[in-house]
């Protein structure tokens, strides 16, 4: 991964042992995200709600890219956020 950087990313605040910990954990709640998406589509079209198609139901974020690179560019942007657990 070149850009953005751990320190871009991080704002020096972790090491990047833990931005791959925390981009991990990121990029499983966008597969859960992706999961629910795609079962509520699935449930709409085989109960006759709509005439779309499955890819035009899910979200284009979702179904272009990896959940990792989903992850970066939501931490990037701010929507996920990374904290130390309280000690």
């Amino acid at each position: 991964m070149i850009y953005p950087t751990v320190k871009q990313l991080t704002h020096g605040e972790f090491n990047r042992y833990e931005l791959v910990v925390g981009v991990a954990k990121c990029a499983r709640i966008v597969t859960d995200e992706y999961v629910e998406m795609r079962a509520k589509a699935q449930k709409m079209i085989d109960n006759r709600e709509t005439e779309k198609s499955l890819a035009a139901l899910i979200a284009p974020e979702y179904k272009d890219q990896k959940p990792v690179k989903i992850a970066i560019a939501k931490l990037e942007a701010g929507r996920f956020k990374m904290v130390r657990p309280e000690e």
